[in-house]
């Protein structure tokens, strides 16, 4: 288990995840030396890591990206088959074992619709043991998982890690110029500036200056996650619920402001919201569901599923304890097989059947 100093230096690195040893060390009132051998110790064992990736909290109509929820069912015997392929998408953000009527949960980001039909036609489609799928597109992300936190420093403590910013810029996306320093941020999100220099051909000046810019207009999200069987919140449970329309938006808003809250969507679909939340028990989830619908009386949970495997979070490769094992750098879908299959169908549908 975390004792409660490794509570703290997530708590902390989840604030201020390239803030330098000294500065946690002074924050935490521990040496800095033994801010960085925690640290190291917590990684090795895979029970916390640092991950970063293009923001997607701020999706609205009009964005170049696109966030879809797609339910798996797999044929017997061949989940565990899928899952692995499915995994190694880069585009796939999240993939879940869960209970209930599918069987894998994907979340998964692309540049448009017609990216999205390809994937699941042509790659999801074709592949052996995947029986059906389902897809709903996310129209608003309320509140995701980078927003969570342990919650185990105090104010003061928080102002040193994050002074109060003003001024902040509209989020938007990561430049063409900059998607290099972004990908070799991804493998290591706490290198030195120096480091990232070295590696990607620029001057520590302009690197600095472009990480200043890209966490100014919010272009990147890091995350700070710790194994959830550590964390004190072992169970994830995801909820379907329908909202009327007219207040929708407006309940997103309040049930993003719960405590165990990691993701609140809204959907294209018949259920129109998408909840995600850890729980400290499987006890607590019928009880959370009553709080959650005595608070929101508009509110209907339709479908709920618990999460029995995380075998991928924010772009990370999880055991079924929900340790880290390895990164995959989030990046565009691309398939040439999908393409060819795509450009097969076109060509068939170009030219007239004959009767």
């Amino acid at each position: 288990m975390l004792d409660e100093l490794d509570h703290l230096l997530v708590t902390a690195l989840q604030i201020a995840p390239r803030a330098d040893w000294s500065t946690l060390g002074e924050v935490l009132d521990i040496d800095a030396s033994t801010a960085a051998r925690r640290w190291a110790r917590l990684t090795k064992a895979g029970h916390a890591w640092i991950g970063v990736h293009q923001s997607v909290q701020a999706i609205v109509p009009g964005s170049p990206l696109l966030v879809a929820f797609i339910e798996v069912d797999c044929s017997a015997g061949r989940l565990h088959e899928v899952a692995a392929r499915i995994a190694e998408d880069t585009h796939v953000f999240n993939l879940e074992h869960v209970s209930g009527s599918r069987d894998l949960l994907v979340t998964a980001v692309f540049t448009d619709h017609a990216e999205l039909a390809r994937y699941v036609g042509f790659r999801l489609g074709a592949l052996d043991g995947v029986a059906a799928s389902r897809t709903q597109v996310a129209t608003t992300l309320h509140t995701e998982g980078s927003r969570w936190r342990l919650d185990r420093l105090t104010e003061e403590q928080r102002r040193k890690l994050a002074p109060a910013t003003t001024g902040r810029l509209p989020s938007r996306t990561v430049p063409e110029r900059d998607l290099e320093l972004v990908r070799v941020l991804s493998e290591d999100p706490r290198q030195p500036v120096a480091r990232l220099a070295e590696r990607t051909g620029l001057s520590p000046t302009t690197v600095r200056r472009r990480l200043d810019r890209l966490d100014a207009e919010r272009a990147l999200a890091y995350r700070c996650e710790v194994a959830r069987s550590l964390s004190g919140w072992p169970v994830s449970v995801s909820y379907w619920a329908a909202a009327p329309q007219s207040r929708a938006a407006h309940l997103a808003k309040s049930i993003s402001t719960i405590r165990e809250i990691r993701l609140c969507a809204s959907l294209s679909g018949p259920h129109n919201l998408l909840l995600a939340a850890w729980l400290r028990s499987v006890d607590d989830i019928a009880a959370f569901e009553s709080q959650l619908t005595d608070r929101h009386p508009e509110l209907v949970v339709a479908d709920r599923a618990v999460t029995l495997w995380p075998m991928k979070l924010a772009g990370h490769l999880l055991d079924p304890q929900g340790r880290h094992l390895r990164a995959i750098p989030l990046g565009r879908w691309h398939d040439p097989r999908s393409d060819t299959a795509e450009a097969d169908l076109l060509a068939r549908l170009r030219t007239p059947s004959v009767q």
